[in-house]
């Protein structure tokens, strides 16, 4: 996230990265697997498959399919889970899980969630804080035993807190992970956390002011991986199977490919082709080793969901999750992203080698959507679907209907020029006659297009930002995290 064009580097992959022209899948050698094979069609499904639209369009354009969105994106495969009313109203795949066996995506297909993960470590981490097993505001060190943050007197006097760690505003370094072989040497927890071989990571140390601001730290999250592995005396997978995804029944999910996973997974993919290995190994579990489905990540959602509205026997309080839900730096939460404006949403997204995944809910209401995807341009592809399933349900909250772009004065392009900084970000914004411009560094500047006075999309990035109605501040609402910007100069 060191610019615009790394946005949402928190697997180990930016969405930049996958503004590449679209290219014919590899995906389409093989047979389009037979409609049953991806779960019960509906209504619904069937407005999916049919209706597809990037967020700005021209009069008479006509609606995409989503077998041509997947061959144009080079999706091999997608899954996806709606929530409505509180319960899962349906879940589907489709295309398949991989190119080699052209396997079909069924509803049970397992995907990597990549940073996804973390919302789950965060629910994990929140119980047993409700617990009394560890404290949200204590030194991470008093309930470290097999390893200990070093000590910073200067940037970390007090140290970091477990409360630090899941909303990111620890200090700590080391953005993400890059992942390994499968078969290669694996490195402890404490191997990770000192950079010490076969680690391929940079050591997590302390490298802003503990608590004084929002800083995207995987980093921090194996430091609580190893926080609650070391005060439950047992390994951080058993517990999450133990406290959150057997009594959630999440029986497609686990932070190991387990052999009842191994019968139905989807591979990562790169140029329509299995990425070596099929999959990247994360033993950085915590921040991005989750295999799941769309439809138990919905269970999730729904679980915090019915917390925070006060029912009593979830895998969260309603106090405590009330309290991952409050915004505690930049529309982050305690291990989610905040959509802070009425109604509120929470969710989050990752990017692993060959996976990308989206998922979104509301807070007050029992509405969401999960999507995963198996390579390609997936971000690009799971926006469409988003917008899709948010249109056909009235959720324009989540994603506004297409429209087409607009025509503003200077005198009202001029408004939201200026350098804008946050989150990792520094973009640079030029009024012109023709257009606002972005530049974040890249050799040249991109016309954004507007969609009213104070929302503009990069078509590049597929990111749609809304400045404040005094242009003091701005805001990602579409096509990544809700990432604020607040103006430098």
């Amino acid at each position: 996230m060191r610019s615009i064009r790394k946005l949402v580097l928190h697997g180990s992959v930016a969405i930049a990265g996958m503004v590449a022209t679209p290219v014919l899948a590899q995906s389409a050698r093989c047979p389009i697997p037979d409609e049953a094979a991806g779960g019960p069609s509906n209504a619904h499904t069937r407005h999916v498959e049919t209706d597809l639209r990037p967020a700005v369009i021209k009069q008479g354009d006509k609606p995409f399919t989503l077998a041509e969105r997947m061959r144009q994106y080079d999706v091999p495969g997608l899954s996806v889970a709606v929530i409505h009313d509180g319960k899962i109203d349906w879940a589907r795949g489709w295309g398949v899980r991989d190119t080699a066996s052209c396997a079909p995506v069924t509803p049970d297909t397992a995907f990597q969630a990549a940073s996804i993960s973390k919302v789950a470590t965060a629910v994990l981490a929140l119980r047993l804080a409700g617990k009394g097993r560890i404290g949200l505001n204590r030194n991470i060190n008093d309930a470290l035993h097999s390893w200990k943050l070093p000590e910073d007197p200067k940037l970390a006097p007090h140290g970091v807190t477990l409360g630090q760690l899941l909303s990111h505003t620890a200090g700590l370094g080391v953005h993400g992970f890059t992942g390994y072989a499968p078969g290669a040497p694996l490195p402890t927890l404490a191997q990770i956390l000192d950079g010490a071989p076969p680690a391929n990571n940079p050591a997590v140390r302390s490298e802003l002011p503990a608590g004084a601001q929002f800083e995207y730290s995987g980093g921090g999250y194996v430091v609580t991986q190893l926080a609650l592995s070391d005060v439950s005396g047992m390994p951080f997978e058993e517990l999450a199977q133990r406290e959150l995804l057997g009594p959630l029944h999440m029986t497609r999910s686990a932070f190991a490919p387990l052999p009842a996973i191994r019968a139905d997974m989807a591979f990562g993919h790169e140029n329509g082709v299995p990425i070596p290995g099929n999959y990247l190994v994360y033993p950085e579990l915590a921040p991005a080793g989750l295999w799941t489905s769309a439809g138990d990540l919905a269970r999730l959602l729904m679980d915090i969901q019915a917390s925070a509205a006060g029912m009593q026997n979830h895998r969260l309080s309603p106090t405590m999750a009330r309290r991952m839900l409050t915004p505690v730096k930049d529309n982050w939460g305690l291990g989610v992203a905040l959509y802070t404006d009425k109604p509120e949403r929470f969710g989050h997204d990752g990017v692993n080698r060959g996976f990308q995944s989206f998922m979104i809910a509301y807070v007050g209401k029992g509405d969401g959507i999960v999507v995963l995807t198996n390579g390609g341009q997936g971000r690009r592809l799971m926006d469409e679907v988003v917008r899709a399933v948010a249109t056909d349900y009235g959720w324009p909250d989540i994603a506004a209907p297409a429209t087409g772009a607009k025509t503003l004065s200077f005198a009202e392009l001029s408004r939201a020029a200026g350098r804008f900084k946050g989150g990792g970000l520094d973009v640079v914004f030029e009024a012109r006659q023709d257009g606002l411009y972005a530049n974040a560094g890249a050799p040249v500047p991109e016309r954004l297009l507007a969609l009213s006075p104070t929302r503009f999309r990069s078509e590049s990035m597929g990111v749609t930002a809304e400045f404040a109605s005094d242009f003091s501040s701005l805001t990602i609402i579409e096509g990544g995290p809700p990432m604020k910007l607040v103006r430098f100069q």
